[in-house]
């Protein structure tokens, strides 16, 4: 049986509803980018694994496909399903897809690839999808070029330990195994528009080392990130903050 990493299965377990209010979305024109780079067109299976709360199924959802989320941990079912009702969502992991071998055109994984980047994983990934089959990552990645932005990933970054990060690159080592061509980046800049409690406390208080921390912990961090916000000049007093992304999509080619 795989295991789901301690982080992702307590943080997420924890904090599934702060995951739905504080994450962002994602571009709108990535619609187009499903389209043409990973050939997503009307009436295709896609496969949106570590589907989480269905943050990427609501886009999917809007292009007449057919869309089957794929998320190993009980919480994060349970909040899908409470936005996403009608919406498939089955119990599975990477290394153990719950579907038959080609039963997709792609397969999507949205701020999840880093949890399960591992050979067995991609092995699984390239069964389920057709011969000529694309698979998708995406990330929203924060613009540390913003001063306050960065103060936010210092006051996290004590607290990451082991837990797989997209940051450490290391996510692409299993792409030197042929199962998938290199992946091949696109980017777009993305604005994530919200009070300061969505878009910073709960945002943050989601990410899943903090949220597996013991409460006393995390109000520590809680407590950190309140001090930015109530003193940066570019925050205090704001009603909506701006906070800047830029979403990263790898397109990777399935291999014979």
């Amino acid at each position: 049986m795989t295991i789901v990493h301690k982080a992702a299965q307590v943080g997420f377990s924890t904090e599934a509803s702060t995951y739905t209010q504080g994450r962002p979305d994602y571009p709108s024109e990535i619609r187009i980018w499903f389209r043409d780079a990973l050939d997503i067109s009307p009436g295709s299976t896609v496969i949106d694994l570590g589907a989480g709360t269905g943050k990427l199924t609501r886009l999917l959802d809007s292009m007449e496909i057919d869309v089957i989320a794929v998320e190993p941990v009980k919480a994060m079912r349970i909040e899908f399903a409470k936005h996403l009702p009608d919406a498939k969502i089955l119990e599975g992991t990477a290394e153990s897809i719950p579907l038959e071998a080609g039963a997709a055109q792609a397969l999507i994984c949205a701020q999840a690839f880093h949890w399960f980047a591992n050979e067995t994983a991609l092995s699984e990934i390239h069964r389920v999808l057709k011969p000529d089959g694309r698979l998708g990552l995406i990330w929203n990645v924060r613009d540390e070029s913003v001063d306050w932005v960065a103060a936010i990933t210092k006051i996290i970054t004590p607290y990451e330990g082991d837990t797989p990060r997209f940051h450490t690159g290391d996510w692409r080592l299993p792409f030197k195994r042929g199962y998938f061509s290199e992946p091949e980046l696109t980017c777009f800049n993305y604005i994530h528009s919200g009070s300061a409690k969505s878009v910073i406390l709960d945002r943050f208080l989601s990410v899943s080392f903090i949220a597996a921390l013991p409460s006393e912990e995390k109000e520590v961090v809680a407590d950190q990130l309140m001090t930015l916000i109530q003193t940066h000049p570019a925050l205090r007093g704001r009603e909506t903050i701006e906070f800047p992304y830029q979403t990263h999509a790898y397109l990777c080619r399935r291999l014979d």
